[in-house]
Parts: structure tokens; sequence; C-alpha cells
């Protein structure tokens, strides 16, 4: 078993290997994890992990809140997440590479970072100005008849993008598109509207093939439902939306 110790960003989103993550920090904890990173090597990955939160807050309270108006908000790397975060969090997330990390004159940073290794939460350390998570590397398994089945969540996703846009819309020409059995299973899993219980249980997928044949069950779902609702807003599809945090 390969593990690693990284910084951990829990974000209110599931990040997918290849997918292109933008961060505005300004939290405190983040902010001493950017500055921690920015002292690796611009030549080396500067590397932290993305848990998706099952119960906690994205971003720690601020100020008083209801029902006690004087109550004092939670400070510290694990403030919104209780008092064991491992229990606050799902146990599969991604590594991600942050390409960018820009500091603002304010001390807020811009990051831009990409999802590369699938990675499962084995402990979490609270004890330092940032989280840190002890990982596990998760293989990618193609899994049988991962490459026919890619073929049919293409042509789905295709259908459900068309569905989705509408006719006036951009959506991706088959051009654009992958045909790596993983990579299309990881494109269509953050391309689609899901929830996160949904999109967490594909990342979680045991191997490719068995992810692809979720999506095109639930690409075939959705699509019947958009036919009956054509007066959805389009939205983009390809990137991930930029975490407040």
């Amino acid at each position: 078993m390969t593990t690693v110790r990284l910084p951990l960003f829990p974000l209110n989103s599931v990040l997918f290997p290849g997918l292109v993550l933008p961060l505005n920090i300004f939290e405190e904890r983040y902010r001493a994890m950017m500055r921690e990173l920015l002292k690796t090597g611009e030549d080396e990955p500067r590397r932290f992990a993305v848990v998706a939160i099952r119960d906690g807050r994205e971003v720690a309270p601020t100020a008083p809140g209801l029902p006690d108006q004087t109550a004092l908000p939670e400070r510290g790397p694990a403030a919104g997440f209780g008092a064991d975060p491992v229990q606050a969090f799902h146990r599969v997330g991604c590594i991600a590479d942050a390409a960018t990390i820009r500091e603002r004159e304010d001390g807020s940073f811009e990051v831009l970072a990409t999802g590369t290794t699938r990675v499962r939460l084995l402990s979490v350390d609270a004890s330092g100005p940032f989280l840190t998570a002890e990982l596990e590397e998760l293989p990618e398994d193609a899994g049988e008849g991962a490459g026919a089945l890619a073929e049919g969540v293409l042509r789905a996703f295709r259908t459900y993008q068309k569905r989705l846009a509408g006719a006036r819309e951009r959506s991706l020409t088959a051009a654009e598109l992958p045909d790596e059995p993983s990579v299309v299973s990881y494109l269509v899993a953050a391309a689609t509207m899901l929830d996160i219980p949904a999109k967490q249980r594909l990342l979680q997928a045991p191997d490719t093939a068995t992810r692809l044949a979720e999506e095109l069950k639930l690409l075939r779902a959705e699509t019947a439902v958009i036919r009956h609702l054509p007066s959805l807003p389009a939205v983009e599809l390809t990137r991930a939306p930029t975490s407040p945090n």
C-alpha cells in the first residue's frame, strides 16, 4: 500500500482526475497551506488533497450566529468539521497539483489546480496551522468492457449535452472528446449535473468499467428528465465552479 501525507483541502464539491479546479483562498488556514506549498520549487508538483465534505462547512463562521448571538466562532484548521474531522469527509478524494498560486496584496490567493490521482483518506491531523492527511493512492483499473462502455457513454453524453444546452448553446464536438475510457469516465462524471453523493459514488467506483456503466444509466435517466423540462438554463459543462473558500 502506497501512502502519502499531504495538506488537506475539504470542499463542497468532488474533484476528479483531469478536472481543472480554480480556488479563491481567503481563510487563514488555507492561506497558511498555500504559503507552505509555495516553499516547493516551481519544477516540483505542489500537491494537496481535495475531499468532499460529508457533514460540515466549507467556510468557517466568522461571527456569532443563531441561536446564540454571543457564541464565539470556531477557529483553527478543523473549524466547522467537528471534534473528529475525518468523520466529516468522504473517504475517497483526489490529489490536486497547483500549477498556479498567486498571492494578492491583501494576503489572499488565487489558485489554479488540476486533479491527478484518486486517494483514500486514512487519517486527518489537525495539530498544525492547516489540516493534513495520510492518504492511500488508489489505482485505476480498467475493468471488463471499458472500451465499449466508453463509446456508449460518449454517445449518451452528446445527447445529454444537446438536451441540456439547447441548439443555441455550444457543446463539445466529437473532435474535442477523448477516447481513453478512464478519461471519458472522469470527464463525464465532472460535466454531468449531479449532486455530491452521486458524483462521489462515481469517483470511488472500483474500476473504470463500473464507473462508465453507472454513468450510462445516469445519463439516460437525466436526458429523459430534461426532455420534459425544456426551460432548463444552459450551463458550462467542462469546468468546475470556483470555490469561494
